[in-house]
């Protein structure tokens, strides 16, 4: 359909005042106003040029209609008439024309095309490049830009340095974005609501979650879009304590208004703290705000409930949803995966119509707490045909999967081909050949990941440090053991102590076990001494100290039967009758029974 005239293009566009009609004119404007394009190009289609007055306000207002309603080939056209018509000489005109292309087009070649061909460029100009360039995530061109129009003895304005932040942000240079921040204060804008919220942002996304809250905190009248940058910030850290504390600090100090990103950011955290009757009380807000609704909210309440393990509520949320999505059912999954209720994530997972990479990768999960490998390859088969490839959350979970069924080969080949690996993937094929008898390839993969300059953490180190027990490699155990806290100032959990005492158990050096457990913060956890009694009571020059540790783990666990059981069982060999005879008689008084043991795997 011709919807611009003929007329429109041959006739020369001088300014000239109609007499005859002077009303079409402000009715196109005031159509483009309220996005109605097409009435708009109605009326100019009837209307001669000559009847026209500052046309360049009028075709600026339809460029930018075109831009609101993104139809991208009336803005084509519109363009095509005022370089006919030499109105792209114009700034306003000019401007409308870049930000119809950095907003709508699908190449910023040609973006930049009609900026290097605008005759006036403003900050405006200069900004919607920066824009567009971001957009379009070539945020290095962004800070390029930047730098070319400060060189010009252009002032940036507002919007420029949100988009230079912006652009920081995203390239992970923080110190970059510090300077952007001088510039922010130097130029007066610290209080820019919009600004604010981007610099909160930069901090938060780079582990800078302290200034993201000094930004807040000096914002005399802080709005609710600064509020939420700050929370994701302390969310994405994983500072969720101090998240809820601002979450309260702005609603009820503040008086600020919480909208569903608010909401969405503050129900993760009461997700990770496992703060269910905290995560009810902000259900009960949702509810009386009337946003409860919202799909992106109700799958964050999902999402919470089903990792404070409540299951039950999860559903009952799940099943209220008016309209629910990918989104919507992978919480759900997740959910019941976090909560051992396999089974019930593969029955729906086989109800979904449509599926997303996420819900493979808990799928993926749950047929690794099940060791199904069977249904596990069959969706890694609907992975493949799908034509997915490159997504690191769903092969790391198929190297988990393999691993754990013993497939260490599949999970190998897996690994191999992956184009992107992050610190969960190695850490899962770390865990897969320490796992499954291969100590010393687990060693040498892990030593070549440091050569490589991955630094290892928490994961990493209990992945190497089974693998030297399961291989019996002392010195390098005790080498690795040390290296985590001086080199990576990564402090001993319960998990490192427990592989160290099993390594140190097994190579027969019982005393120096002891010894390591004694000077451990977490000497009173009866479990590591379960470690060391094991191979303590099966060898008979340590008798005495399987003795010491038996009847420690009775002071500190009373109700566990295997240290009732060793101990009698060591008094046996060694033909202490009535001693077994007595710690027998102490479990019945103790009520103490012996916990039978169960096991499956899927067949293949």
């Amino acid at each position: 359909m011709n919807l611009i005239l003929k007329r429109h293009f041959s006739q020369c566009l001088t300014p000239s005042v109609s007499c005859s009609s002077p009303t079409k004119q402000p009715r196109i404007l005031e159509l483009c106003k309220s996005g109605c394009l097409t009435d708009a190009i109605r009326i100019l289609n009837s209307t001669l040029s000559s009847e026209i007055f500052a046309k360049p306000n009028l075709y600026a207002s339809l460029l930018q209609t075109c831009t609101k309603v993104l139809s991208f080939t009336h803005g084509l056209q519109f363009h095509a008439h005022v370089v006919k018509s030499g109105l792209e000489t114009d700034r306003y005109v000019g401007n409308s024309l870049l930000s119809l292309y950095f907003k709508l087009g699908h190449d910023m070649r040609e973006t930049r095309t009609v900026f290097d061909g605008m005759f006036v460029k403003d900050a405006i100009s200069w900004t919607s490049m920066m824009s567009g360039y971001v957009r379009g995530k070539e945020h290095v061109k962004a800070l390029e830009v930047f730098v070319e129009m400060v060189s010009f003895g252009l002032e940036p304005n507002a919007f420029t340095l949100s988009a230079g932040v912006k652009a920081c942000s995203e390239i992970g240079d923080v110190r970059l974005g510090r300077c952007f921040h001088c510039l922010v204060i130097t130029r007066g804008f610290e209080w820019n609501h919009v600004i604010s919220s981007t610099l909160a942002y930069m901090y938060g996304m780079n582990q800078e979650p302290v200034d993201a809250r000094r930004v807040f905190d000096e914002m005399p009248e802080p709005d609710v879009f600064c509020w939420t940058a700050v929370l994701s910030a302390y969310s994405k850290n994983d500072l969720y304590e101090e998240a809820l504390g601002l979450f309260y600090v702005g609603n009820k100090g503040k008086g600020l208004v919480p909208d569903e990103s608010t909401f969405g950011t503050v129900l993760t955290a009461c997700g990770n703290l496992r703060r269910v009757k905290r995560g009810k009380e902000i259900h009960g807000k949702l509810i009386t705000t009337g946003i409860s609704s919202n799909v992106v909210v109700e799958s964050s309440l999902l999402d919470m409930y089903g990792k404070c393990g409540s299951v039950r509520e999860a559903r009952q949320v799940f099943n209220g949803m008016s309209k629910k999505n990918t989104v919507s059912w992978s919480a759900l999954l997740g959910g019941y995966c976090q909560n051992g209720e396999h089974e019930k994530v593969i029955e729906m997972f086989r109800e979904m119509e449509e599926k997303d990479l996420y819900c493979f990768g808990t799928v993926l999960k749950a047929c690794a707490g099940l060791a199904a490998v069977r249904l596990g390859k069959e969706v890694h088969g609907q992975y493949v045909r799908r034509g997915c490839c490159d997504n690191v959350i769903v092969e790391s979970a198929l190297v988990d999967l393999y691993g754990k069924s013993g497939c260490v080969d599949s999970a190998a080949r897996v690994y191999s081909m992956m184009a992107i690996r992050n610190m969960i993937t190695r850490n899962a094929m770390l865990s897969v050949l320490a796992q499954n008898g291969r100590g010393e390839e687990a060693v040498s993969f892990f030593n070549d990941m440091i050569k490589k300059g991955v630094k290892p953490d928490y994961i990493s180190f209990i992945a190497v440090l089974t693998a030297c027990s399961h291989t019996g490699l002392v010195e390098e155990g005790r080498n690795y053991f040390a290296m985590m806290t001086e080199s990576y100032g990564i402090k001993p959990g319960t998990e490192h102590y427990s592989c160290m005492i099993d390594l140190l158990g097994r190579a027969g050096l019982f005393e120096e076990a002891e010894s390591m457990l004694e000077r451990a913060e977490c000497r009173d956890d009866a479990s590591l001494w379960g470690v060391l009694l094991g191979p303590c009571a099966a060898n008979s020059d340590a008798l005495a100290i399987a003795e010491r540790i038996a009847k420690r783990m009775m002071e500190l666990e009373p109700k566990y039967h295997m240290s009732y059981v060793l101990l009698s069982n060591m008094y046996k060999s060694i033909g202490r009758h009535v001693d077994a005879l007595k710690i027998r008689r102490l479990m019945v008084r103790r009520g103490v029974t012996k916990t039978i043991g169960q096991s499956w795997i899927d067949a293949h």
